[in-house]
């Protein structure tokens, strides 16, 4: 820390983020930008306070746990510079690094990535600006070029592979299209069985495979590992990739050098892609330990014409099952979260001590039609 008489050493904090896609895609570890910081501090004689990261961040907002420590410190006064490796790690829009730069200089605190170009006069103001404005432009186009080849790709017949298939499918060995797991299958069929041939309820079959301890979709990647009616009605029973689908539909649907690799005499499942436009941002709510920062995806549908159809084998699921569990669930509503606002107990006050999520509010009727409300 700085002396009194302000001679001695100028404090430092160093500041680092990397996005979990980031991470994944080209090793931009948060390690390595904290050692070439930490170089440059004891080049330039600083004295690093504490070295703050975010990780798993994405810098398209300043709602960031890390960056809130950051200001925090800055607030407190005594710091004579944040360092970053680069301009982007503070934020990737220009306007957003002009607010962090205002708000520091208001502490007398410098804000420094190891890649600016300028210096604190106008016409190095103006430089630095004027190179943020191109890296957001470089990343607009490097987003739309990653689209176009991702809707290319799709248009040949090919699936996109994410965290894992869907449920009762495994990807083939280039991890481009779908092959049948038996044994996942059987449960699938199990469901529409259950649902449309049956009369069992959502929740039933729900309550049936967890007491079975069946694995659930999206498992190991899914929070609960818990079957719920929410993913039996729209990851399953609504999904197309489990309705048979003859040859003459499925070749209404794709290309026609698709529809060529087709077998006439075959059933095939629809996988779609290009359904819906979603937008991801992070905003704060109150976690289980205070103030913690969350994604929030928004999605809203696209035109019916955009949708694009890849063929997957057939699911084995005859299709009088799919159109009767369909039809037995067609006036099944998503349940309101209106009672989740987090200035509500159920908004994330109240958590359950067993397995930590939020508990909401809920009711139920009694033999004697009285209503019992409950967490």
């Amino acid at each position: 820390m700085p002396s009194p008489n302000g001679h001695g050493p100028k404090a430092a904090v160093l500041y680092a983020r990397v996005s979990t896609d980031e991470q994944v895609r080209s090793g931009y570890s948060l390690a390595q930008q904290l050692e070439a910081l930490r170089e440059y501090a004891a080049r330039e004689g600083y004295e690093v306070l504490e070295a703050v990261q975010d990780p798993g961040q994405r810098g398209a907002s300043l709602e960031r746990p890390g960056m809130d420590r950051v200001r925090d410190l800055v607030a407190a006064g005594g710091v004579s510079v944040v360092l970053a490796q680069d301009r982007d790690r503070f934020a990737r829009e220009p306007a957003y690094h002009y607010l962090l730069r205002r708000e520091f200089e208001e502490h007398g605190t410098k804000i420094r990535a190891l890649n600016d170009r300028g210096d604190d006069s106008p016409e190095g103001e103006l430089t630095d600006g004027i190179l943020d404005q191109l890296a957001k432009y470089e990343r607009a186009k490097t987003a739309e070029r990653t689209r176009r080849g991702k809707l290319k790709k799709v248009k040949e017949g090919k699936i996109l592979a994410s965290n894992c298939p869907d449920y009762g499918f495994k990807y083939n060995t280039t991890r481009d299209g779908y092959l049948v797991d038996e044994e996942a299958m059987l449960v699938v069929r199990r469901i529409f069985r259950m649902v449309g041939v049956e009369g069992a309820s959502l929740r039933g079959v729900a309550t049936t495979l967890n007491r079975e301890g069946v694995e659930s979709p999206g498992a190991p990647w899914s929070r609960s590992g818990r079957w719920g009616t929410s993913a039996i009605r729209d990851n399953i029973i609504k999904d197309d990739v489990y309705r048979p689908h003859t040859h003459e539909e499925t070749k209404a649907l794709v290309a026609p050098e698709v529809a060529a690799r087709l077998d006439p005499s075959g059933l095939y499942g629809v996988w779609w892609y290009n359904r819906t436009r979603s937008k991801t941002s992070q905003v704060s709510a109150i976690g289980q330990n205070g103030k913690e920062y969350v994604r929030r995806v928004e999605s809203t549908p696209k035109p019916r014409e955009e949708w694009v159809a890849v063929p997957v084998p057939d699911p084995g699921v005859p299709r009088e099952w799919v159109d009767a569990a369909r039809e037995a669930i067609r006036e099944n509503r998503r349940p309101s979260s209106a009672g989740r606002r987090f200035w509500e107990l159920s908004g994330g006050i109240l958590r359950c001590g067993g397995c930590g999520y939020a508990m909401m509010t809920n009711s139920i009727s009694s033999y004697g039609k009285k209503r019992l409300n409950h967490y």
